[in-house]
């Protein structure tokens, strides 16, 4: 003969009901986002970083940090872009002597920016 299984004295307590996103959004306040960095501002940071760890061109590093400071007041990348082309042809011309000084990535992130103009 087969047992009955036995019901259990304790009783199943109802799972709270969750918010809905659109509540959840309403009681928090909002976070301030980052703003949006273009990707050519991006580049010659980058660029100007590889400069200064080579230790080459003093000129083109000047005229870099002075680009990024004129587009963060006026939001004009053209001299970005000139910047950019300037500092892809001196690390080309480093990375074809040392290959190893220049990361390849970078070289191809500087001709993908350039490209989108």
């Amino acid at each position: 003969m087969a047992k009955k299984p036995v019901k259990s004295a304790v009783k199943k307590v109802a799972k709270p009901v969750k918010k809905s996103a659109a509540a959840k959004k309403s009681t928090k306040p909002s976070k301030p986002k980052a703003p949006a960095v273009n990707p050519i501002e991006k580049i010659n940071e980058e660029v100007l970083k590889q400069l200064k760890v080579l230790n080459i061109e003093p000129g083109l590093q000047a005229d870099i940090q002075w680009c990024l400071g004129s587009y963060r007041n006026d939001k004009n990348p053209s001299g970005l872009y000139a910047m950019a082309e300037k500092g892809l042809v001196i690390l080309k011309a480093v990375a074809g002597k040392d290959p190893k000084a220049v990361p390849t990535k970078l070289l191809d992130d500087i001709a993908k920016a350039l490209k989108s103009r």
